[in-house]
């Protein structure tokens, strides 16, 4: 009885260590680029956009971004830097380009309303009397190449859907950032089915990534828009969970060829940065408790086996098992870090990795029962 326990046990194990490998390997397939097909290229150069950037204290990244954005070769676009009480040089900055490209103007987005996130405000702020047909969100510090405005319309176009996100690529400098920024795309990819998400609009599947999002006029002021999260710390989950929720579609894409940014700086931006966003995400009950095991099981479970194997003697051929699957831990992370471009460095902590990333899941969820919360650029909202 022990031994047939211990390999229903093991072949558990082994199983959800097999399921991201195997997710991966197929989102891999459908987390494309967007279209260069030239019809659909051609149709978006019929469209209007204006592009939507909330700034606070934003000064090292704001010019550089602005300087991308208007080299960009599409022909009707219009773009709004909303500044939400900036403390540094990010009004002047703006102002500066401001003065040489008309299609560029910076507003003030005024006092923080009582219930709202700084971010969900000021682009809400920002989509306020707009006439375009698409409305272009996207953070300070993205940075895009000449035709990535034309490629978002036309890979939405061809999508259909409502509401689209793109996942610039990362640029990540410090070891926090090497190990902790590709957990993303390891969780995005490893277990969230993109088939099932695109057959329907559970709000289940909700995904996005609130560096990049394009969504048609209409279907932003249906659904409220970023008033319709207007608390949340999390747009990369909210904004496409509001338009699922009314019956839209949503989808993402990889946009890591025509846009790029760098989303931390240090080992302490990587830390609060997680915090600020988790209890939105993993960091609750039930899908704290559910992801701890998933992950555990999957990621660290196959060695902590093969230890207690080596050390109680268990069958040899169940020893080799544990250690194929114990190596094939690492097969997602490094799937995606080779189609990514992302550090190797990364990959070879994936167990420290996630280890830490757990670790901070639940210091979110601790604070947030105490009502703590983690400041971000100045303040907690």
């Amino acid at each position: 009885m022990a031994s047939i326990t211990i390999w229903v046990c093991s072949l558990l194990v082994m199983l959800l260590a097999c399921l991201p490998a195997l997710m991966v390997l197929k989102n891999l397939t459908l987390f494309r680029t967007a279209t260069c097909d030239p019809k659909w290229l051609d149709a978006a150069r019929k469209q209007t956009v204006r592009v939507v950037i909330p700034a606070r204290n934003e000064e090292a990244t704001i010019e550089r971004s602005l300087q991308t954005l208007v080299a960009s070769d599409f022909p009707e676009w219009e773009a709004v830097v909303v500044d939400d009480a900036s403390e540094d040089s990010t009004p002047q900055l703006v102002d500066r380009i401001a003065q040489h490209f008309p299609q560029i103007r910076r507003i003030e987005a005024g006092k923080l309303p009582e219930g709202w996130n700084g971010k969900q405000h000021a682009c809400w702020r920002g989509a306020q009397g707009a006439t375009t047909d698409f409305l272009l969100f996207l953070d300070a510090d993205v940075r895009m190449t000449p035709d990535a405005i034309q490629r978002i319309v036309a890979q939405q176009l061809a999508s259909q859907a409502p509401l689209l996100s793109g996942f610039p690529k990362q640029e990540m400098g410090t070891w926090a950032e090497q190990w902790m920024i590709p957990m993303m795309h390891f969780l995005l990819l490893g277990y969230l089915p993109i088939d099932r998400m695109r057959a329907g609009t559970d709000p289940a599947f909700s995904a996005g990534c609130g560096q990049l999002f394009c969504s048609r006029r209409d279907a932003y002021e249906q659904t409220g828009g970023h008033s319709a999260i207007r608390g949340s710390r999390h747009d990369g989950i909210q904004l496409p969970k509001t338009y699922r929720k009314e019956g839209l579609a949503t989808d993402f894409f990889d946009a890591s060829d025509l846009a790029v940014c760098r989303m931390y700086h240090d080992t302490q931006q990587v830390r609060s940065g997680l915090l600020k966003n988790a209890t939105e995400g993993i960091a609750r009950m039930p899908q704290l408790a559910i992801f701890t095991v998933l992950l555990l099981a999957a990621s660290i479970g196959p060695w902590m086996l093969l230890v207690i194997a080596w050390l109680r003697n268990w069958s040899p051929l169940l020893q080799t098992l544990l250690l194929l699957v114990g190596f094939a831990t690492w097969i997602p992370r490094f799937l995606i870090a080779r189609r990514l471009q992302q550090p190797i460095a990364g990959v070879l902590a994936h167990p420290f990795s996630l280890l830490w990333f757990l670790l901070l899941q639940w210091k979110a969820y601790s604070m947030a029962r105490t009502g703590r919360s983690i400041a971000w650029r100045g303040r907690s909202s």
